[in-house]
């Protein structure tokens, strides 16, 4: 029976060219739980060292063909963190200590001490310091992580609005976010399927734990793979040391998966595996690591298209979208433009050194008007650009990007803000549009702007508050 001590299992090598040291230790190292990996000249040492993921070595001074010196040099090479014990006759001790002042990490004296339990106290000694090393280095990959996605990710205004398709949203993620279950975030690009999956793991039982995001659509298949499960050292080449893969990192936290549907065949296989399981192995490993995460995902495709077109796995669609929480297009929720405008006015005073007090009714309309194709993200860029050539406090339709201050000025420019939009929609769209152009006509003065359409003054306003123009 074994008794690792509650340690990792760890892959240990014995370098030694006398055969009794080293099946003694392995056995030894065996009833700990570990494994032993043996090799009876320095040369034979190094080549396994390189050949598999060791965790300690434990080498002899005086060998046949290279010296444990030697052994060490090399292995160092290969890996600055390596460590390594010196296991040595008496006469060898000078160079033992030697050895230690190029970084072997101690020795042992041969002959003294060197039963079994002494023997397994000193492994477990370093074996508790390389679960120390282990711990720290997760934590440092954990805050290189979460420093690089702070960095990627924009600000809240995705939460920001007052319509009902954002009143939705924000009823489904104060539903979901206690839960354990699986999330499919979708919408378009930039309409903040990220800050949704933020927002879940911060309202969940998990927010103190890390929130870890991967972006499946920006990494080849064997890079995806090891960013997800992580690699150990020289499972390929420039794999110079062990990486901790996103689920390791997001461990008792939420892993946020965007763009799930670039993903391959065979590299969704492994994520069904680890959502059914909890369990995988890294890249070039052969140890199984349990990993509890809860997984949010997000796209901008159509799953289900690509599960009919055998693109994306049936098993795994399930698996991913327990609930769907779709985010509707900017277009589709213009009454909440205003709001948001007025975030972004805040937001970019220092980026762009300007105070902006607010934004006209003749710009708010363009802005309400146009189309937003890129949404929120597109919305950013146009009032940071506006606030940029605002020389007074107030944006006016002279400092709008010239796209959006001429949209709409053509007969044809009604645009379609869904490519299945029925009859309605679309009428309702084309009423919006005309609307604001009257009211541009009209600079604004709204008795005017109801006599150009032909309509009564209260029917305009009941409109104007209807599509959010003029607020």
């Amino acid at each position: 029976m074994s008794e690792n001590n509650g340690h990792k299992i760890r892959n240990i090598l014995i370098i030694d060219d006398e055969k009794n040291i080293r099946e003694g230790l392995a056995e030894i190292i065996g009833k700990m739980g570990h494994k032993a990996y043996e090799a009876e000249s320095g040369e034979d040492g190094v080549k396994t060292y390189e050949k598999h993921s060791i965790d300690l070595v434990i080498t002899d001074v005086k060998m046949a063909g290279i010296s444990g010196h030697e052994v060490l040099k090399q292995i160092r090479t290969q890996n600055k963190n390596a460590l390594v014990v010196i296991i040595t006759a008496f006469g060898d001790i000078n160079m033992a200590v030697d050895m230690m002042k190029n970084g072997a990490i101690d020795f042992w004296q041969k002959g003294i001490a060197w039963g079994p339990k002494p023997l397994r106290e000193k492994i477990n000694s370093i074996l508790n310091r390389l679960d120390l090393l282990d711990e720290n280095e997760k934590l440092k990959q954990v805050n290189r992580a979460l420093i690089e996605d702070k960095e990627r990710s924009f600000d809240e205004q995705i939460m920001i609005g007052r319509s009902e398709a954002m009143k939705k949203v924000r009823r489904m993620i104060e539903k979901v976010a206690p839960t354990d279950s699986s999330v499919l975030i979708t919408g378009a690009s930039g309409t903040g399927k990220e800050l949704v999956a933020q927002e879940i793991h911060n309202r969940s039982l998990r927010s103190s734990m890390p929130f870890i995001k991967t972006n499946c659509g920006a990494l080849v298949e064997t890079l995806l793979e090891s960013e997800l499960f992580g690699h150990e050292r020289g499972s390929f080449t420039g794999a110079i040391k062990r990486k901790l893969g996103r689920f390791e990192l997001a461990d008792g936290g939420t892993l946020f998966l965007d763009e799930i549907g670039e993903i391959s065949l065979k590299t969704q296989v492994k994520l069904l595996r680890v959502l059914q399981q909890h369990e995988f192995e890294r890249v070039g490993g052969e140890e199984t690591i349990h990993a509890d995460v809860r997984v949010v995902t997000a796209t901008n495709r159509d799953l289900k298209e690509a599960v009919k077109n055998k693109l994306f796995r049936e098993d795994l669609y399930y698996r991913l979208n327990v609930v769907n929480i779709d985010i509707p297009p900017l277009r589709a929720r213009a009454s909440d433009i205003p709001d948001i405008l007025e975030h972004f006015l805040t937001k970019l005073v220092k980026r762009t050194n300007k105070k902006i007090e607010s934004v006209s009714d003749m710009a708010m309309a363009k802005f309400s008007a146009y189309k937003w194709d890129g949404n929120v993200r597109e919305l950013e860029n146009a009032v940071e650009q506006s606030m940029i050539f605002c020389d007074g406090d107030v944006i006016d339709l002279e400092h709008l990007p010239t796209h959006i201050r001429e949209y709409g000025e053509k007969a044809g420019d009604i645009q379609l803000p869904h490519e299945d939009m029925n009859l309605n929609k679309f009428l309702e769209e084309a009423e919006r549009q005309l609307i604001i152009r009257a009211y541009h006509r009209a600079k604004g003065v709204k008795t005017e702007t109801a006599k150009i359409l032909g309509i009564k003054t209260s029917a305009l306003y009941y409109k104007l508050d209807k599509f959010g123009i003029g607020k």
